[in-house]
């Protein structure tokens, strides 16, 4: 029996809920210890992504490993992992061929259709259960799982040593971006509507700061890490030949683009999200090697719909982890 928080209906309070465990052959059984709380939480208690109810939220997971099914490999009793937003995926499709089980059609999200995070344990498939390196700490960590990952995924793919990268938003998915960049040795700067993070953000990574237009031919990659749609215009500005606009924030608002400013230049705007178990990996060992942690506030599991509200109101510095 798996002992978890459940939203019964959209904008409802989390209250105890129970269900049986089903293991299949290639599952592990996890007793979480940590579990962080992302906004794609909010956004699924607060039925802006459907009808997904009974909701148990939560898929920035770390703990150890209880239990395997009858033909699991790759993981073994008492290990430590992670579990970030996709617990499943076909295993056999062209994309899952490639290790690139995120395009999958037949995904399995650990958070919708499936019971998540905010519970004593959860059930994924072996492959998407990431051993997490020794030197990481478990509370600093759990955000990589979602977060870290859907930012390091796109400077993964456009950015290199030397890039003039740019961080809007300095949240719970700026804060990261802003170090993994600084890591890979980007030049970076945070763009941001007020003074109030600068010092912050400098502590995070970034060389520069910007209050207000972001500049012309500045940049050859910009994430938006908020959850809105920007005007794009003075953005696309912002970028150099060849530069990448790559939305993160999971914002539901149509994007106006100037088909005129893509082709200026050579330009891009691009979505990223998550990552590939393998990226995980990666992204895990980078994090491990570079010293890029998430600055986090700690609550005990019980104390779920305080730390839903901080997310919600945007109070968080910069991640809320429950713990148990």
């Amino acid at each position: 029996m798996i002992t978890a928080y459940a939203a019964r209906g959209a904008k409802q309070p989390l209250e105890e809920f129970t269900y049986e465990e089903t293991l299949g052959p290639k599952d592990v059984l996890i007793k979480i210890t940590h579990c962080g709380i992302c906004h794609s939480d909010v956004h699924l208690i607060d039925g802006e992504w459907g009808d997904v109810y009974p909701l148990v939220p939560g898929h920035e997971i770390i703990g150890t490993v209880e239990k395997t099914g009858d033909c699991v490999q790759l993981l073994k009793e008492g290990q430590r992992v992670g579990l970030g937003w996709q617990c499943n995926s076909c295993g056999s499709c062209e994309w899952c061929s490639a290790g690139e089980e995120v395009l999958c059609s037949k995904n399995q999200a650990t958070c919708m259709g499936h019971f998540g995070g905010f519970a004593d344990k959860v059930v994924a498939n072996e492959r998407f259960a990431i051993p997490i390196p020794e030197r990481l700490n478990s509370a600093e960590t759990a955000p990589l799982l979602c977060g870290g990952v859907t930012v390091f995924t796109p400077l993964k793919e456009y950015a290199r040593a030397g890039s003039r990268v740019a961080v809007v938003g300095i949240g719970g998915l700026g804060h990261l971006a802003l170090q993994f960049a600084k890591a890979m040795g980007c030049r970076v700067t945070a763009l941001s509507r007020t003074r109030e993070k600068e010092s912050a953000a400098r502590r995070f990574g970034a060389d520069d700061f910007i209050v207000g237009p972001p500049g012309e031919n500045r940049f050859d990659v910009i994430l938006n890490t908020a959850h809105t749609s920007l005007t794009m215009e003075p953005y696309l500005a912002a970028l150099r030949p060849k530069g990448v606009f790559v939305q993160l924030g999971a914002s539901s608002v149509p994007m106006s683009v100037s088909g005129l400013q893509l082709i200026t230049g050579y330009k891009k705007v691009a979505g990223s999200a998550i990552g590939h178990p393998c990226v995980l990996r990666e992204m895990l060992s980078f994090a491990a090697e570079n010293g890029v942690q998430a600055e986090v506030e700690t609550m005990p599991m019980k104390n779920v719909n305080e730390g839903v509200a901080r997310t919600r109101q945007g109070l968080a510095r910069y991640r809320v982890v429950l713990e148990r």
